[in-house]
């Protein structure tokens, strides 16, 4: 079934977007740094969905970019598929573009891969699958 897995927000600082979420009466869930993509983040459990929240850990990351072009605010959205292999073949032959052909391994072990927003509606789109699927 596929359904949002969460919602990513490009933030300046961390820790002020957490107090927030947590004056809200939310979970916010330990902070996680994926070094590939140069970012450090926290998940912020929402019902059956998450926020992201990310951080860069870095100038020359693509969240880093993001806030100097954009500001804050809404980077991304993450659909959960269950078999990302599949989904991704089935959109590389109807002609989808991906930001990149390989499969990732991001926070939590969960396999993703992103979807150009020119496919898809102007949307950065991530598809996302649970970790350690067919071990």
């Amino acid at each position: 079934m596929t359904q949002i897995d969460h919602l990513g927000i490009a933030v300046k600082s961390l820790a002020e977007a957490k107090k927030f979420y947590e004056k809200l009466g939310l979970n916010v869930m330990p902070e996680e740094t994926v070094e590939a993509e140069k970012v450090r983040l926290a998940m912020v459990p929402v019902g059956e969905s998450r926020i992201e929240l990310l951080e860069p850990t870095s100038p020359d990351s693509t969240i880093a970019k993001f806030l100097e072009k954009r500001g804050e605010g809404l980077h991304h959205v993450a659909l959960h598929v269950t078999d990302l292999e599949g989904t991704v073949e089935r959109l590389k032959a109807s002609g989808t573009r991906l930001i990149s052909n390989e499969i990732k391994i991001g926070a939590g072990g969960h396999r993703y891969v992103f979807v150009h927003p020119s496919s898809a509606g102007g949307v950065l789109l991530e598809l996302v699958e649970d970790a350690h699927r067919g071990a």
